[in-house]
């Protein structure tokens, strides 16, 4: 038997088959399955056991429910007829191994099964039916699963999919959510995940996913297997550079799914609070500054223009609108959420009596001309709920507590610190002096021939030294405990090389390489260093030990015991390192920006930097696309555009290096973009990926299109792919004879005339 050599998955399969095989139809899973697909609306072929061997065509998915034992050969049967998707919700031994030899890609074992609501598919274990709507849960347990099924409907939440990773032996994270990236129905992602694989495809995936929607992730058990609560830690570290927040608490993961999808982004982290009520605003106010947020101050214009047009009271940070005209509230959220300070609004509403339901109703109103998020808040039940089930049903986030209502600001600012995090694209070289590399070499050369993994005290300072890192001992004076600081670097199981800084006796913070100076800020800040000048010390620490670990792969773990912090700097005192055994390297969660493809190229006496693509690009990205002619733009998208969306702009120019590659013109002395030549990966473990290029006008006849398809196929060669393709618009002839001059080869599309495919074995 032949099996196909990168097993290439079609998400598809799992998502949109036309047939499913459910085998073990007679167990409690498979009755179950069998039950949901019917009561779903499936409109594709379901063949029960071994029904599927009499069809001309193998199932494109099929369910696996027992007995165990035959779970391999079972895999093995399926494959050789061509099916290349399966769903395993047994508890199958070996199914990674099972699975690989077949040819056949496995969600798996105990999988929870897949479920798309808007198309009637329901091939899980469900106990009912799943509400349709545009959250997405990946997950591992099946409980779990259910228990979020169960919530959602009663609380206005639906699904646009479902997908049980289950024991996450084959199809992982990556898989599910390289397809949810792409996929238009999901507005969230809620993950319960406890095992990453591939820590490069999932924080790959994960960040293409984080680009336009929110990802929440909760992490069952994490103390259990670390009671210290590192792993955690470096997890939620990880996860948070990748764009996904973290939460610990199951009311918290189901909260800011209720959150997330019906609240716009925060404009900006400071929350303004209107209400009707002085005591409870104050109970939010209290709650706010508890969890470190920022309450709005107006500034003086809006304060007077606010007053002068409406009764309210500015109480530090309050606004109270008074109980005497209910609709007074949504007036003066309105005003207050066009004062640009203010990033988000909680109204906050306490029983008055018959007027409510007016303010209700007024409320609902104003939110819709808000460019921000407007949460609400109606205390207490016997009329309240009715109110909350009315600003629900209208879309936004209503609560019955102002506590409640502070945690879910707290979900949107981590939500948009996590996004912005994901945006950060530290270099491969990060420091403004290089480091001494002949020294570097000569030190740890000398520690191998010696068979030594631990480098001496002398020797670790010199290698910190070599990187710019003071290492002077510091005077007595120095040594104030609210000013020094330990700095730790470990291999965590999951994530690789993870940082660690401890302000004396606080818990320590954590964060991931490569790190560029916002990044290491925020470490600073996390770790507790308020103080600007202390934090602007640490961060430059952190930045030089983060070049370290992208430099040295053989470095295993660092600790330096007391960093001095002080005005003058950061000073190390103390530290040690060690070596992994020969043979053995490290590998970084996150590929840092390849600023190794950045080069200068000239042509007909005009100038341009050639590099990879960055996210503050999108202006300029979406200038060139005004630039270019509707026709040109046509040619590209295969659709007419007048401009690029936003959201085209973020997912073109917020790329990931080890999935996606875009390589843009950037003239000279001007700065403007005038060309862009993209290759993206087909999907985790493909061995080929598609084309795309975009030229405009003026830079026509220079040789920089040519030159941007060789810096493509010199990084696909790089990247080990095995071939290139484009889909082309038959009438494109001036892209046609581009792409056979550099020497694809081309073929109409089956049953597609108007489309033509350009391929290019490497």
């Amino acid at each position: 038997m032949t099996v196909p050599s990168a097993r290439r998955f079609a998400a598809e399969s799992l998502f949109a088959p036309s047939s499913i095989a459910v085998i073990g139809s007679a167990s409690a899973d498979g009755r179950t399955v069998l039950a949901n697909l019917r009561e779903g609306g499936f409109g594709g072929a379901v063949w029960p056991d071994e029904a599927w061997t009499s069809q001309p065509h193998a199932p494109d998915l099929a369910v696996l429910a027992g007995p165990p034992a035959e779970t391999a050969s079972q895999l093995a049967a399926l494959a050789a007829r061509g099916c290349r998707a399966a769903i395993v919700t047994c508890r199958a031994a070996g199914l990674a191994e099972a699975a690989r030899s077949a040819g056949i890609r496995v969600l798996g074992p105990s999988s929870f099964g897949v479920a798309s609501p808007g198309s009637g598919l329901n091939a899980s274990l469900s106990h009912m039916a799943l509400p349709l709507g545009h959250v997405a849960l990946v997950t591992q347990s099946a409980a779990l699963a259910r228990a979020v099924v169960d919530w959602a409907g009663p609380n206005g939440v639906g699904f646009s999919h479902v997908a049980g990773i289950g024991g996450n032996a084959d199809l992982g994270f990556g898989a599910i959510l390289d397809f949810l990236s792409r996929d238009a129905d999901t507005k969230l992602i809620l993950l319960d995940i406890r095992r990453v694989r591939d820590r490069r495809a999932f924080i790959s995936a994960a960040r293409a996913a984080s680009r336009l929607r929110p990802v929440v992730a909760l992490r069952p058990g994490g103390l259990l297997l670390d009671e210290t609560g590192q792993a955690d830690a470096v997890f939620e570290a990880a996860l948070n550079r990748a764009g996904v927040f973290v939460v610990d608490r199951m009311e918290a993961f189901l909260a800011a799914a209720e959150t997330l999808t019906r609240s716009r982004p925060l404009r900006g982290e400071t929350m303004a609070i209107v209400t009707n009520a002085i005591g409870p605003g104050r109970l939010a106010a209290d709650a706010a500054l508890r969890a470190g947020l920022k309450l709005a101050i107006l500034p003086p214009e809006a304060q007077q223009s606010l007053t002068a047009s409406l009764p309210a009271d500015l109480l530090l940070g309050l606004v109270y609108a008074g109980s005497a005209a209910p609709t007074d509230v949504a007036s003066i959220a309105a005003m207050v959420s066009a004062v640009p300070e203010v990033g988000g609004v909680l109204v906050l509403l306490a029983p008055t009596g018959p007027g409510d339901a007016a303010a209700v109703e007024s409320v609902i109103a104003a939110s819709c001309t808000a460019h921000l998020p407007v949460l609400t808040c109606v205390m207490g039940e016997t009329t309240g709920a009715a109110h909350r089930r009315r600003l629900a049903e209208a879309g936004l986030p209503a609560f019955a507590t102002p506590e409640q209502a502070v945690e879910a600001f707290v979900h949107l600012r981590r939500d948009r610190q996590a996004r912005q995090a994901a945006r950060e694209l530290p270099p491969a070289s990060v420091l403004d002096v290089a480091p001494d590399h002949a020294a570097v070499r000569r030190i740890l050369a000398e520690a191998e021939a010696a068979g030594r993994l631990g480098l001496t005290g002398r020797e670790s300072l010199a290698v910190l030294a070599a990187y710019g890192l003071n290492t002077a001992p510091p005077p007595a004076a120095a040594l104030d405990p609210g000013r020094s600081a330990v700095l730790r670097v470990h291999d965590d199981p999951t994530f690789g090389p993870a940082i660690a800084l401890a302000v004396a006796d606080a818990r320590p913070a954590y964060g991931l390489p490569p790190l560029n100076l916002a990044l290491a800020q925020d470490l600073a800040q996390r770790a507790g260093l308020t103080d600007s000048a202390l934090a602007g010390a640490a961060s430059g620490a952190l930045v030089r030990i983060s070049q370290m670990l992208v430099d040295l792969p053989q470095l295993a773990a660092l600790e330096i015991g007391q960093l001095t912090l002080s005005a003058r700097g950061a000073m190390a005192a103390k530290a040690a390192l060690w070596l992994y055994p020969p043979g053995q390297r490290s590998q970084l969660a996150i590929s840092p920006y390849p600023e190794r493809l950045v080069q200068r190229w000239s042509s007909h006496g005009q100038d341009f930097v050639i590099r990879p693509i960055r996210p503050e690009d999108a202006a300029a990205h979406a200038a060139l696309a005004t630039r270019v002619p509707p026709e040109d733009l046509r040619y590209r998208f295969f659709s007419t555009l007048r401009q690029l969306a936003p959201e085209q702009t973020a997912r073109l120019t917020q790329i990931d290096y080890d999935r996606e590659m875009a390589f843009i013109a950037v003239r000279q002395p001007d700065g403007a973009t005038v060309g862009v030549a993209r290759l993206v990966i087909e999907n985790t473990g493909a061995d080929g990926g598609e084309f795309a290029i975009l030229v405009e006008p003026q830079a026509k006849g220079l040789g920089l299109a040519r030159h941007l398809m060789e810096c493509l196929v010199a990084w696909a060669r790089a990247q080990q792919l095995g071939r290139i393709t484009g889909l082309v618009l038959a009438d494109n002839a001036a892209m046609l004879g581009f792409v056979r001059h550099l020497g694809f080869a081309v073929r109409l599309m089956p049953g597609d005339p108007d489309i033509v495919e350009a391929t290019l074995n490497l």
